[in-house]
């Protein structure tokens, strides 16, 4: 008999189920009870759900604000970042405390629209503000007025800009600049195991001097907290002519600066007291008497809602006690309230839309832009901001250049055509090209009626080794010294032989003096190929620098002879590496260089 199973008998048998549901119920499955979701109670009355959704919001917004630092201001994109998410923020407390009630999609989509009405209609006239606001500021609409930001003013460069003596011209580069800062805070040992320097080093002119300055900043969050009590004990200044760097220690602390944390932090403190102004990158300067400044400059926009940026004077803040204040009209010991970029922005406008949107598009009749680079240079008592001028259909000659005052936005064009602050740097590389030497972005100097490039050359090691001079209009013009005198002499005498100037004009600037004397030591080196005789006369401090190549006859010279010599002297005592540059001389007995006899009836 065979053996089987019946599994048939554990549906509806004495187990009463088994794995069989449709068995026992003629066909018919088995369908589950429908699960409802109990409806979310809502949470008190309107009022007070209204009231816990604003509390929760302004919660929100003032964390938001205390870290973001947004502008309350319609021209503030950061404000309309700002107004979303509360309006966000806001909807989702709404729905949260009134229950999540609706059935299906339909149901909860009317649920929410009836709970952020009021976000809801914020949130659309947030979106036509931006829409209207960008329209009214689209340059394609509005290139006339972006080309008029920069009121430019077209002038002769050698007329009105002066030769500057070698205690005026700033030879070093932010780059050196803040290696001699690390290297003179190194030095201090009671603040370089707790400070550190703050590496956006500000160029003022300061007692008459062009320098660098920079605050200390602390190293770390846990040396902020065991020195936060006094505050930051100095600030650094660099002499960009001597290459001195010097820590300024203050009786009082600095407490507001940009590396302050918390309601000291600078921008925090200034978003406090001035909550609805815009503000630019704040910059660190020293009053004439040595008191440490953060200056704000006011950021605007004069073009529709966002376009047309501009600067509308600036808010000082004492570093040492937070006292601040708005100026509309800047005091003249400030030296930066616009910056690089915004005075380049502006005279972009003007290069590309002077002559209208289409053009710039077709034809580009006269459109110009500034170049790559900029540098700074003093220019009575303020800073000017220098960068030159190319059109837009060639990146390899400047058509002439800029001049713009950082605390007035005075800005004067020269008409110069020349090479371009690039190729003027790689013409100077190549004469020291076996040096592999780097040159640093140039100034522009005037030197015997000529825009001139300066430049420094520095090392592998990041230390200046020489420096070179380029004439703008015709930069196969390169001459290069281990000295700005050297320098400024050999490039005078380039300048003479290719007919620039005359020979009467060769010798460089600063006073010319005649004098007497006995030769003491006599030393030579060959620099670029050029014997130079370094003559030391008795009771004199330094030596007197006679280049053969222009004073063939120094070979004559020798220890014990008495000869009448011609120098210049660019300051009232001998430069501290103790060399100035000669001008000729002649034994007694002799006559004198026509260029030197009227001098010596006042020696």
């Amino acid at each position: 008999m065979p053996f089987s199973f019946n599994f048939g008998g554990f549906n509806g048998g004495a187990f009463g189920g088994g794995f069989n549901p449709a068995a026992g119920d003629a066909g018919q499955g088995y369908t589950p009870p429908k699960k409802t979701r109990k409806p979310r109670k809502p949470i008190g009355n309107a009022f007070t759900r209204t009231l816990i959704n604003l509390a929760v919001t302004l919660v929100f917004g003032l964390v938001y604000f205390y870290v973001e630092l947004p502008a309350i201001n319609l021209h503030a994109e950061e404000f309309y970042v700002f107004a979303f998410l509360l309006c966000a923020v806001y909807c989702v407390c709404a729905v949260v405390t009134s229950g999540f009630q609706g059935e299906g999609v339909k149901g909860y989509v009317h649920f929410v629209k009836k709970q952020c009405t009021i976000p809801f209609l914020a949130f659309i006239a947030l979106i036509a503000a931006i829409a209207i606001g960008a329209i009214s500021s689209w340059v394609v609409l509005r290139a006339g007025a972006y080309s008029q930001l920069l009121p430019i003013e077209s002038g002769d460069f050698t007329a009105e800009v002066e030769e500057i003596s070698y205690d005026q011209i700033p030879m070093l580069d932010a780059d050196s600049a803040a290696r001699l800062g690390s290297r003179k805070l190194g030095e201090l040992s009671d603040m370089v195991s707790q400070f550190e320097i703050l590496p956006t080093y500000t160029q003022i002119n300061y007692q008459g001097r062009p320098v660098r300055v920079t605050s200390l900043a602390y190293g770390d969050l846990i040396k902020w907290f065991t020195n936060r009590s006094n505050g930051l004990p100095a600030y650094l200044v660099i002499d960009m002519v001597t290459q001195e760097a010097e820590v300024v220690r203050l009786d009082e602390g600095m407490k507001y600066t940009i590396a302050e944390h918390f309601g000291r932090n600078l921008y925090r403190h200034l978003r406090f007291h001035y909550p609805t102004m815009m503000f630019d990158e704040p910059v660190f300067e020293i009053d004439e008497e040595g008191t440490p400044y953060w200056v704000c400059s006011r950021i605007v926009k004069t073009i529709g809602l966002f376009g047309g940026t501009d600067i509308k004077g600036a808010v000082l803040v004492n570093a040492i006690t937070g006292e601040s204040e708005y100026y509309q009209e800047v005091p003249n010991w400030v030296d930066r309230v616009y910056s690089s970029d915004i005075i380049m922005d502006q005279y972009d406008y003007y290069g590309m839309y002077h002559n209208g949107f289409l053009n710039s598009l077709f034809g580009q009749r006269d459109v110009t832009l500034t170049t790559d680079g900029w540098n700074y240079i003093a220019i009575n008592d303020d800073v000017y901001m220098y960068t030159g001028v190319t059109s837009v259909t060639s990146d390899q000659s400047n058509i002439g250049f800029i001049l713009t005052n950082q605390r007035t936005k005075e800005t004067h064009y020269y008409p110069s055509a020349g090479a371009t602050e690039t190729s003027a740097m790689d013409s100077a590389q190549s004469q020291v090209q076996q040096m592999r030497y780097q040159a640093t972005f140039p100034l522009l100097l005037n030197i015997a009626d000529q825009p001139t490039y300066f430049m420094a050359l520095k090392g592998e090691d990041g230390l200046v080794k020489m420096y070179a001079m380029v004439n703008v209009q015709q930069y196969q013009l390169v001459e290069t010294g281990g000295t700005v005198a050297e320098c400024e002499a050999a490039y005078r005498q380039a300048l003479a032989h290719a007919g620039l100037i005359g020979a009467g004009d060769s010798s460089i600037s600063g006073e010319q003096k005649v004098e007497s004397g006995t030769i003491a030591e006599i030393r030579t080196a060959v620099i670029d190929g050029n014997t130079h005789y370094y003559v030391r006369m008795e009771r004199s401090p330094g030596y007197l620098d006679f280049n053969a190549a222009d004073t063939p006859r120094a070979v004559l010279l020798d220890k014990g002879d008495r000869i009448w010599y011609g120098y210049v002297l660019e300051t009232a005592s001998f430069p501290e590496n103790g060399i100035v540059p000669a001008t000729g001389f002649w034994f007694e007995g002799e006559t004198p260089p026509a260029e030197l006899a009227e001098l010596v009836s006042n020696a």
